[in-house]
Order: C-alpha cells, then sequence, then structure tokens
C-alpha cells in the first residue's frame, strides 16, 4: 500500500514499521495500567521508548519490531488469566499470537509455551483456537496451494529448524552472545535489572520472568543468532524492572548508571556505522578523554542528585528525559554516517552498480532491494571479463 500511495522505497517499507512500534507503546502503557498502576504502566513504556533496541528497530524495515510488538501483546492479554484465571482476553491474545506467527513462523509459538504452561488446558477451548487460526492459517494455506511443498521445505525446514540447527544461514555465535546484544539492546536501562526479580510471588511476574528467562535460553541455544532475535523478551524484562523500581520509595542508586552511559553516547556514532560497515575490529577512531571525562563526571553528579535529593518519580522523569535527548542526539549524528559507510542507498543512487561487490552481506542484501533482482557477484564478471563494478 506505501508504494501505491507514492511514498517511495525508503519510507513505504519503514513507516508501517513505525506506525507499529508506537501503536504497541500505546497498547503497552494501557494494558500495564489495567494490571498494575499507572506508574509501572509510565516506568515500563519510558524505558521501552528510549531504549536503543527498540528505537533502532523502529526505523528498519524488518519483521523483528512487529513480532516483538506482536507478541508482546499476546503475552501482556494473557495475563489475566495467568494470574486470575480469567478467561476474557485469550482469544484476543491468540489472535496476537496468530498474527505473530506471520511474522516469523513458529518463533512466537514456542517463545509463549511459558504462558501456555501455566495453565495450559483452556488455551485449547474452541474461542482461542479459533481466534489463532483465522488470523495465523489462510496465508500459510495460501502459500502451500500456491507453492506446493517447496514453500514448506524453505519456510519451515530451512528458515525455522535449519535456522536453529544449521551453520549454512552463515550467523553462526557462541552461546554467550545474547548476554551483550541483550544488553545492547536494552541500553542504557540494563543496569535496573537488579531490581527485576521484585513481587516473585505475583503470578504475572513469574509469567514474565518465565518468558524472559526461556526465550533467552531458547535464543541462545540456536545456532544461528542475530541481535533482533531477542528483542521479543525486551518488553518483557522491562516491565519486571519497572515493577522493581515502583516498588522503592527513593530511586537510590539505580538511576545514577543509566545517566551516566548515556553520556558514553558521544564516543560511539563513527564506532556504530564503522562497525556496521566493516566490522567492529576494523574501526579505528580516536577520542578526547578530557571531553569524555568531563562528560562523565556532569552526568554523574546529575545521576546522584537526580536519585538522592529528588523523589523517585521525579528522578526517574529527568533520567528519561536525558536518555530521550541523548538518543535523539545519536540519532541524528550516526543515521547520517551509516547510509554513507554501511548502506547500499548510496551506492545504488549514485554509482548504479551492476553486481556485488561482496563487501558485505547488509550491502549485499540491500543491493538485492533497490535492484529489485540478485546482482551477479562482480568477481565473477571480472574474471569472465564482461563487467566491472560499475
Amino acid at each position: 500500500p506505501g508504494f501505491r500511495l507514492g511514498l517511495g522505497p525508503e519510507l513505504a517499507p519503514r513507516l508501517p514499521v513505525a506506525l507499529v512500534s508506537v501503536a504497541f507503546l500505546i497498547f503497552f502503557w494501557w494494558r500495564l495500567r489495567s494490571e498494575w498502576d499507572e506508574r509501572v504502566a509510565w516506568f515500563a513504556s519510558a524505558m521501552l521508548a528510549t531504549s536503543a533496541g527498540w528505537l533502532a528497530y523502529s526505523h528498519v524495515a524488518v519483521t523483528d519490531l512487529p513480532l516483538a510488538a506482536l507478541f508482546s501483546a499476546a503475552v501482556l492479554l494473557s495475563l489475566p488469566y495467568a494470574a486470575r484465571g480469567e478467561r476474557a482476553l485469550m482469544p484476543a491474545a491468540a489472535a496476537c499470537l496468530g498474527l505473530a506467527a506471520l511474522d516469523k513462523g513458529l518463533v512466537p509459538l514456542v517463545l509463549f509455551l511459558p504462558v501456555i504452561a501455566v495453565r495450559w488446558r483452556d488455551w485449547f477451548r474452541p474461542a482461542p483456537l479459533a481466534a489463532f487460526a483465522v488470523c495465523a492459517l489462510p496465508w500459510y494455506i495460501l502459500c502451500t496451494l500456491r507453492n506446493g511443498s517447496e514453500f514448506l521445505n524453505v519456510f519451515f525446514v530451512q528458515q525455522q529448524f535449519g535456522r536453529f540447527s544449521s551453520g549454512a544461514l552463515q550467523h553462526i555465535q557462541p552461546f554467550w552472545f545474547y548476554v551483550p546484544a541483550g544488553l545492547l539492546l536494552m541500553f542504557p536501562w540494563f543496569p535496573l535489572l537488579g531490581l527485576a526479580g521484585r513481587k516473585w510471588a505475583d503470578p504475572r511476574v513469574r509469567v514474565l520472568a518465565y518468558v524472559a528467562i526461556f526465550g533467552f535460553i531458547f535464543f541462545s541455544a540456536s545456532v544461528n543468532k542475530l541481535p533482533s532475535y531477542v528483542l521479543p523478551l525486551v518488553p518483557a524484562v522491562l516491565v519486571l524492572c519497572a515493577i522493581g523500581l515502583a516498588d522503592r520509595e527513593r530511586a537510590g542508586w539505580w538511576l545514577v548508571a543509566p545517566i551516566v552511559l548515556i553520556s558514553a553516547l558521544p564516543m560511539l556514532p563513527a564506532v556504530v556505522a564503522g562497525s556496521l560497515a566493516r566490522g567492529l575490529s576494523s574501526v579505528r577512531t580516536t577520542f578526547n578523554w578530557t571531553e569524555i571525562a568531563a562528560l562523565v563526571v556532569v552526568a554523574l553528579a546529575l545521576g546522584v542528585i537526580a536519585s538522592w535529593q529528588l523523589s523517585r518519580d521525579v528522578a526517574f522523569g529527568l533520567a528519561a528525559v536525558l536518555i530521550a535527548s541523548g538518543l535523539l542526539w545519536f540519532e541524528q549524528r550516526t543515521f547520517p554516517l551509516i547510509d554513507r559507510l554501511a548502506s547500499a542507498r548510496p551506492q545504488w543512487q549514485v554509482y548504479h552498480l551492476k553486481c556485488d561487490p561482496g563487501e558485505t552481506r547488509n550491502l549485499a542484501y540491500g543491493l538485492y532491494y533497490y535492484s529489485e533482482s540478485k546482482l551477479p557477484d562482480c568477481s565473477i564478471l571480472d574474471r569472465n571479463g564482461t563487467a566491472g563494478v560499475r
């Protein structure tokens, strides 16, 4: 629809993802206010909206954020049943799960197993099953009828089971990969993980914790790993952090670390853009350590004053404003660098490449998108003497 409205190749695929992101944040706040209170809702929503992972994937035309939004919506809608046995929202939760299955196939179903395990019998009643089937099955049935068994083999065997167990997709990472990747997605709020274990007696807290822990173990066991895979776990984890923070009378030291971490952003634009273009090991840059030390000292002072002299709610509000401002500045400085160094867009628009130079997989995928066809490898064409890079 975006292309038909004339939005162009940049806005058409990205605008729906951005709209889903905003819509989910509104839904997120509403559900948390209904289940807990406005304080937990505001804390969790502000943390999610100003987390590096959520902001980054709200700009990218991939299905990871819609999956995270729909899966998290299913989890939140299931909490009344898990906590109190209320079944009114179960069909809505099943419908969201069905829509999530359109994004990533079997993945949201596996991640939802801890929710089903709490009270499993009623999930197989006619209403939830029908809601899930109406949302998920028609597209898969039509694709199978049109493409036959090849669709089932490629989508489920190769892309689902193969992604978990085979290295053919070339995203092999060590088991511990999601420790730093998960912290990066929650930047700069991950220090509040120390508050996530509070109120364990609440069954809703246990469900959110089970979802996060099981999902982390599941993705860590997979052979292929990308940072975006664990994005669906971030909303649940930040809710646990928000509950822990709301349970304290004062913020204490907990908000100092996020404020200090945001002061590191001036160091990162060149590092992020360079690592996306050539890999982190190839990045060579210098820093003005005097300015950085001054920023850290100022941020530390602000954090201590906010945490110990202001009320918890005011301190959190100040931290959220500082973090949002810092991330907005970072976005304005970094995105042009990424576009120039790591994006296929200028390569295609300026040079109209006729082949893939083979520099990075991201460049290859980008050229595939802009050219609307898979370009041949430049080294093969050069060897045959039929074409150059440009």
